[in-house]
């Protein structure tokens, strides 16, 4: 599979990949967004990850007045779990099954693939993570909310039920209300995922103490394997 145009792809550590961490960023930014903080994630240096930041593809977006921005889906209501743009949100769980499906061509084992998002990316990881048909190793979910909550239950797929969920969020974040982050933790608890929520003092952003914890995190994702 060809990524979107001006994703970036980079390799931490030694030898050949047999990790994969897919990383979506969030809307109006880029694929440039999270590549920096690599470096500051403490991971295993022996462990070789290939790290994939694909690119969202330019799109109206209703609330910013039709805009066109980088986005994986529109938003169309004052608040963004409002209007829900089903359309957008399948086209973007298709293309992370066509990168992950990729990967897995390529000989990475589904359970060495994390899927990883921040904001409007970290939704489209909650909302493909569970309907995924591949078996991950982790969901990543940075100050973003489960899009489409009320279908969850019926749309969830058996694979990725015991996939460990690291959720995290800024307690004065003002774009996506930490009540909505906690709501979407909860629900999925409900259903019985095994999900990790942590909040940071911080706004709608990434703070290096976060960035810490999920290095450890990712660690113990992959030293799980």
């Amino acid at each position: 599979m060809k990524l979107p145009a001006n994703s970036i792809e980079l390799v931490h550590g030694e030898g050949q990949p047999e990790h994969v961490i897919i990383w979506l960023h969030g809307l109006g930014a880029s694929s440039n967004d999270f590549p920096p903080i690599v470096p500051e994630l403490g991971l295993d240096p022996k462990r070789a990850i290939q790290f994939i930041f694909p690119q969202a593809p330019d799109r109206a977006i209703t609330i910013n007045g039709g805009m066109r921005m980088p986005g994986w889906y529109d938003i169309k209501g004052m608040s963004i779990e409002d209007k829900q743009d089903a359309v957008g949100m399948a086209e973007s769980q298709a293309m992370v099954d066509d990168i992950i499906q990729a990967q897995i061509t390529a000989g990475i084992a589904s359970e060495n693939i994390i899927l990883a998002g921040f904001s409007q990316g970290g939704a489209v990881t909650y909302f493909a993570g569970v309907r995924s048909e591949f078996k991950l190793g982790g969901l990543l979910a940075l100050s973003t909310y489960l899009p489409f909550l009320e279908d969850t239950e019926s749309a969830q797929k058996e694979a990725n039920k015991q996939t460990p969920i690291f959720a995290s969020h800024g307690t004065h974040d003002p774009v996506v209300p930490l009540s909505l982050g906690r709501s979407s933790v909860d629900a999925l608890a409900a259903l019985g995922y095994d999900i990790r929520w942590q909040t940071y003092p911080m706004e709608h952003q990434v703070a290096m103490e976060q960035i810490i914890e999920i290095g450890k995190w990712i660690n113990s994702v992959f030293n799980a394997d």
